[in-house]
Order: structure tokens, then sequence, then C-alpha cells
């Protein structure tokens, strides 16, 4: 299922969270608009349904495009099953929850809009007051999980839907704007309070010259009478996140050739060079960046259940 690990892929999960969430804030609040006794008196109602319709529209497209993205990725390898069963993902496992049942929710929502004219108005009219849920879960999924929560611009975008939708709410209530603009400032608030504090996310290094890792892989043999192959490719996970694979070529007496590669996650940038020490159980390698600099990588390992091993990975610079 993790097919890449391009940057592009990333950015794209990440945008298209950002974009869904902003979307579903302005449905939100034109939802609430609609349904109090005074809508935008500049726009027919028919347009504000219509407008409404196709933002709930954009919303789905997007989270649909933010969990394939996801799911390709192999920064944070999410399985089928962690996407869409709450509180099986291992990666922050509260706030992806979090995520699944406002996707979940969303979906069920889509339906009984779909099958309004069937159902009575009464039903219709309660469950579509769980977009407020909807909403809510999906700003603390953000809050919560995402990699940019703690950046400026992000903090920003979040605390201005949050005042939207918490001022449009009180408006609703038929409050003064007083009390609602107080209500907003609030919020901003504990959006603010939560990012920069218990919700404070400190991003790993970003191609990280030196660091060090645990690695969890497995070693593949293909050996004929005269040469052999014998490749181990490994997920380093640690400061630095990463991917490596080394492959000897031997041949009866003594080694051939080797080749060794490093790809830094997520940026996709490569390291590589070549294994220059075998050990029983684990190699050493140098390997050198596209900007010249190069690297000494140590990886030692103990075999488990088949061929697959668990150990340790170890980069310097050279």
């Amino acid at each position: 299922m993790h097919l890449t690990t391009s940057p592009v892929d990333w950015y794209a999960a990440r945008a298209a969270g950002i974009a869904a969430y902003l979307l579903l804030t302005v449905v939100v609040c034109l939802g609430m608009t609609m349904a109090g006794r005074k809508p935008l008196a500049r726009w027919p109602r028919f347009a504000l349904e219509e407008v409404h319709r196709f933002g709930g529209l954009l919303v789905g497209s997007f989270i649909a495009i933010h969990v394939v993205t996801i799911a390709l990725d192999a920064y944070l390898p999410f399985s089928v099953t962690a996407l869409v069963v709450p509180f099986v993902a291992r990666y922050r496992t509260l706030y992806t929850a979090l995520g699944i049942v406002a996707a979940e929710l969303l979906l069920a929502l889509a339906i009984t809009n779909r099958y309004r004219d069937r159902l009575p108005y009464a039903f219709w009219r309660r469950a579509h007051y769980l977009n407020l849920g909807v909403w809510t879960a999906a700003t603390v999924h953000g809050l919560g999980s995402g990699t940019d929560r703690s950046t400026p611009w992000l903090l920003a975008l979040v605390a201005a839907s949050v005042a939207a939708v918490l001022g449009t709410g009180t408006l609703r209530m038929r409050r003064s704007g007083v009390v609602a603009g107080g209500v907003a400032v609030a919020g901003v608030a504990v959006v603010v309070l939560l990012a920069t504090g218990p919700l404070r996310f400190t991003p790993k290094p970003w191609n990280a010259s030196s660091f060090d890792a645990s690695i969890t892989g497995r070693v593949v043999q293909n050996v004929g009478s005269t040469r052999g192959l014998v490749s181990a490719a490994a997920t380093a996970d640690g400061a630095q996140r990463a991917l490596i694979r080394a492959d000897l070529l031997l041949e009866p007496r003594h080694l051939d050739a080797t080749s060794f590669q490093l790809e830094y996650l997520p940026s996709g940038l490569l390291c590589t060079g070549h294994v220059v020490k075998v050990q029983s159980y684990g190699f050493d390698a140098r390997c050198k960046v596209p900007n010249g600099s190069r690297q000494a990588v140590h990886a030692s390992w103990a075999l488990g259940a088949g061929s697959t091993f668990t150990g340790d990975l170890r980069v310097r610079p050279s």
C-alpha cells in the first residue's frame, strides 16, 4: 500500500487535509446561517443551499485525497485497517481516531442528505447537527496530529476557523455581537494555548547528517551455482526516519560488487555508495549525497522469524 516516499505525496496529504478543514468550516458556518431566522439577505435561499451542497462535496473530495495520499506515503505508514478503524493506528492514536470518526460521520451525513426526501424532516434536521461534531473532531484531530500544527500560519488558520464557527454559533442562538465576539476570542485563546503548550509539535531533523535509529527489515538471498545476490532492506525509525538498502553480489570465493542506498524521509534525499565491510549480522557502508557530503553508516541486527531482522543504525559524517 505504501508506494512512494516522494515529498510531493507528503505535501499533498497535508494540503488536502488543511483544505478540507477550511472548507468544512465554511460549510458549517453557512449551515448555521441558513438555519437562522435571518439568513443572508443579499443571497436567495436556493443559492445558499447550492453553495452549501457544493461545499460539502468539495470537503468530501479533499478528505478522500488526504486519506489516499497518506495511504500511499511511507513516511508514516498506515495500514488500510488503521485508516478506517479508530484507535488502531499507532501514530498519535487518539487524535488520528478523531480524524477517522470525523470522516466517517461526514460520509454518514452525506448519505442522509442524498436521501433527504425519503427521511422524516425531524430526523434529518437532528442528524444534521452532527456537522458540528464533525468539525469539532476535525479541529482536535488537526491540533493533535498535524505536523504543521505549531507553525504560525496554520495556527492562524485554525484560530480563525474556531473564531468563525463559535461566533456564528453564538449569533445563531440570538446572542449579541459583543457576546459572540467574546466567545470567539475565548476559542482563539484555547487554540493558541493548546498548540503552544501540551499539543506543541517538535519536528524531527530534516536530512540529519548524524543520527541513530532502530531498524526493522528483511534479508533476501538469491544464490545460484556461480554467483549470488544478497539484499538487506530496512526502515529506520528514530531522530531521523529513513529507508536503507544494501546489495551484495557474491562470487564463490570473494565479494564481487556492492551497492548501498540511504533515503531520508520525508524529503526523499538519496545518499548512495557502497558497502565497505560485511559482518555476520550487519555491515559498514559509505555514501554521498548530491551536494558532495559523505556519510559513514553502520548497521547491526539480530535475526527474527524467517528472514526478518531488527537492530540499530548509526549514521555519521565521513
